[in-house]
């Protein structure tokens, strides 16, 4: 299981939001790269981020900073002798032009959201032009995806788009609990297990991760097709040390491929 520490961009600034409300903001860094390099030292394998203004105004708005970070990555990678640690941004993207100037740029996935649930066709050419690069994301409450920065609730269900996308070749999903996300509550388990059993893609879960208990929950249900687990305020607020608990997610994944191994043992008694 692995964590992914998200950098939430507004007007260049890393922040954290309570529930998607742009005007609840908390400033954490003016210095995206730096943030970057911060988690990197804490262990972090991935990085998730989120341009906010570009969810919000259709297009991207936090170029500069999304640079910034991964020349820091790159940096980062080079001196620790790392191959390539992947960085993954969602926000504004509605074109494919877009995406190719991203990706050229240096970032490993695209995340697409709200274009995803209104435009299909976009996404499936995204799919088909960048095969393995296209990540979707599921922003729901209640079972019903939520689209436009969470502003509006549509009315289709998480599991059905899920299955469609999947049909179109989309790498993973990611999967967000909208009534838990930035309220470190806990991650919603049941909803995550479910979206996650229907489909045989990866599912990201975000929204909720309070302490290492909450990894450990996920930690417990991987199997069922959670690969990783996006840290937002926990990570920024203390409740969560991503380095200790990175490192516990990866004994309890060390354990259960070692209990897989020992159940595919041929039974002693057996002749």
């Amino acid at each position: 299981m692995l964590l992914i520490p998200a950098i939430d961009l507004k007007d260049g600034h890393c922040v954290r939001l309570k529930q998607g409300d742009m005007d609840q903001a908390t400033v954490f860094s003016d210095d995206p790269g730096e943030m970057a390099r911060h988690w990197l030292m804490q262990g972090a394998r991935r990085l998730h981020l989120v341009d906010l203004n570009g969810a919000f105004a259709g297009k991207p708005k936090n170029e500069p900073a999304v640079k910034a970070i991964i020349k820091a990555v790159r940096e980062f990678a080079v001196l620790n002798g790392v191959e390539e640690i992947p960085v993954q941004l969602g926000g504004g993207i509605r074109d494919l032009d877009t995406i190719e100037r991203y990706l050229d740029d240096g970032l490993s996935y695209i995340i697409i959201g709200t274009a995803a649930v209104k435009n299909p066709g976009f996404l499936h050419d995204a799919c088909s032009a960048f095969p393995g690069q296209i990540i979707v994301g599921l922003d729901a409450k209640d079972g019903k995806v939520a689209t436009d920065g969470w502003s509006k609730l549509s009315g289709h269900e998480v599991i059905d788009l899920a299955k469609k996308f999947e049909d179109y070749g989309c790498a993973s999903i990611v999967y967000t609990d909208i009534g838990r996300d930035g309220m470190m509550g806990g991650v919603n388990i049941e909803a995550t297990v479910k979206l996650a059993q229907s489909m045989t893609i990866p599912v990201i879960a975000s929204g909720g991760v309070h302490n290492v208990k909450d990894v450990e929950a996920l930690c417990a249900v991987q199997d069922e097709g959670i690969e990783a687990v996006i840290c937002g305020r926990s990570i920024y607020e203390g409740t969560l040390d991503l380095r200790s608990a990175q490192e516990r997610a990866d004994e309890l994944s060390d354990e259960f491929v070692e209990d897989e191994d020992l159940s595919e043992q041929p039974d002693a008694d057996q002749p």
